[in-house]
C-alpha cells in the first residue's frame, strides 16, 4: 500500500517542500486548497523523521502519513474523548475554580493526562475538593465556559455525513457528555456520573469509574457491535488516559495532545482544528 504524505496549517515554504519530496522520494506533489499540500507516492524515512519533521513543528505546519486513497467513508466509527480534545476546557478545572481550588487541581489534572498519575485515584482526589458545590454550577460551567474545539463541527458534520458513527467515551462527567450528545448527535456517549444529593455535589461519583481500561472496552464493544474492523475505526484524544482507547483504533490522533499520547499515535495534530482530520482523506 502507497502512502501520501498530508502537509496542512499553513503557507509551506519552497526550501521545505523540496526537502520533503527528496526525503520521502514522494512521486507528485498536489496542492489543496486552502493551506494542504499532498505529496503523492510518499515513503516516510529516518531522514525525514530526524530533520523535515521538526523543521515543520518550527513552521506550526502539521503532518501524516495516510495511506493513498483513504477516505473519511471507508470508516464507520469515529470516538472522541472530551475534555480538551472534543472541547476546550477540562470541566473538573472549571468546576474546582467555583470552589477556589482550581489551581491546584489543575496541576492533578494535568499531572493525570500526562501519565504521571494513576487515574483513578486522581479523579478521586480532583472530585473530593468539589464536596458541597451547589449543583447549580454544572450549568454555570456548561453554559459559560465550555467551547467546542474549532473544527470540531465540521469534523462531526462531515463523518455523520459520510455514515460513521459516533461516541464520546470520556472520564469527565455525564452532565456535560449527555448535553452534548443530544446537542451535536452523537450515538453513544459514556462517563462518570457526579454524586448530588440535597442539590450539591458530595464529592464522590456513582458506580465504576470510566479510566482507560473502560473506554478502550467501550470502543471496542461499540466496534464489534457495528460489525467494524479495527481499521474501520478513528479515536481521538489528548492524554495519556486515551491511548487503551486509540489502540483500538486503525487511525490514532493526538489532538493538542500531551507529549507522550503524540508519540504513540498515528496522527499528531498539534497546531490544526479537529477539521484537520478531514484534510487527510482524499476527495469522496
Amino acid at each position: 500500500m502507497t502512502q501520501d504524505l498530508i502537509i496542512q496549517g499553513g503557507a509551506l515554504p519552497t526550501f521545505l517542500l523540496d526537502r520533503a519530496v527528496a526525503a520521502t522520494g514522494a512521486a507528485a506533489v498536489e496542492p489543496c486548497p486552502p493551506q494542504v499540500v499532498r505529496l503523492r507516492g510518499a515513503a516516510r524515512s529516518a531522514e525525514f523523521d530526524d530533520a523535515i519533521a521538526p523543521l515543520l513543528y518550527n513552521e506550526r505546519l502539521d503532518w501524516a502519513f495516510i495511506d493513498s486513497g483513504r477516505k473519511l467513508s471507508d470508516f464507520g466509527l469515529i470516538a472522541f474523548d472530551m475534555d480538551s480534545t472534543l472541547i476546550t476546557i477540562e470541566c473538573i478545572d472549571e468546576l474546582a475554580d467555583f470552589a477556589g481550588k482550581k489551581a491546584e487541581v489543575s496541576a492533578i489534572t494535568e499531572a493525570a493526562m500526562r501519565g504521571e498519575l494513576d487515574y483513578r485515584e486522581s479523579l478521586r482526589q480532583r472530585v473530593r475538593v468539589l464536596a458541597g458545590l451547589d449543583a447549580r454550577v454544572l450549568a454555570r460551567v456548561f453554559g459559560e465556559r465550555l467551547l467546542l474545539s474549532p473544527g470540531a463541527r465540521e469534523l462531526l458534520e462531515a463523518a455523520q455525513n459520510a455514515g460513521l458513527r459516533t461516541a464520546i467515551l470520556s472520564g469527565g462527567f455525564t452532565y456535560f457528555t449527555e448535553r452534548l450528545r443530544i446537542e451535536l448527535g452523537f450515538d453513544f456517549a459514556t462517563s462518570n456520573e457526579l454524586e448530588i444529593a440535597g442539590g450539591k455535589l458530595t464529592g464522590r461519583v456513582v458506580g465504576d469509574i470510566v479510566d482507560a481500561n473502560a473506554k478502550a472496552h467501550h470502543l471496542g464493544r461499540l466496534r464489534d457491535e457495528l460489525g467494524l474492523k479495527r481499521e474501520q475505526v478513528i479515536a481521538v484524544g489528548d492524554g495519556a488516559n486515551d491511548l487503551l482507547m486509540m489502540g483500538e483504533a486503525g487511525l490514532s490522533v493526538a489532538y493538542h495532545a500531551k507529549p507522550a499520547t503524540r508519540a504513540k499515535a498515528a496522527v499528531a495534530l498539534n497546531f490544526c482544528g479537529l477539521d484537520g482530520i478531514l484534510k487527510l482523506f482524499a476527495a469522496p
